[in-house]
């Protein structure tokens, strides 16, 4: 499974309102480091399919939503519970830091 799609416009719905938790990477195309976890964010996808809802956000098609949340350098993911922020990474890490962040919102 592909990570989600997430956009200023169904962010709200898919994002906020999801009864998954979710975790969104905020990235661009032209961003290095966001190439560099790329692969692990779409195996989380797969790793996670149906328990967490694990998706991408262009930040240059997408700039509302990261202004929203305060993202000032990419690559940033945040972790959602409810409908709000309950963690964060910022920069390229390692796949545990990840799966760490995951476990404890399940």
């Amino acid at each position: 499974m592909k990570p989600f799609t997430f956009s200023d416009s169904n962010f709200q719905t898919e994002a906020l309102q999801s009864d998954l938790p979710v975790v969104v990477d905020f990235w661009a195309a032209w961003c290095g480091p966001c190439r560099m976890i790329a692969p692990i964010i779409e195996e989380l996808a797969n790793e996670y399919e149906g328990k967490v809802k694990v998706g991408k956000l262009d930040v240059d098609d997408n700039q509302q939503t990261a202004i929203n949340y305060g993202v000032r350098s990419i690559p940033t993911v945040l972790f959602f519970k409810g409908g709000k922020v309950v963690d964060q990474i910022i920069g390229a890490q390692q796949k545990k830091n990840f799966f760490e962040k995951i476990q404890k919102i399940l």
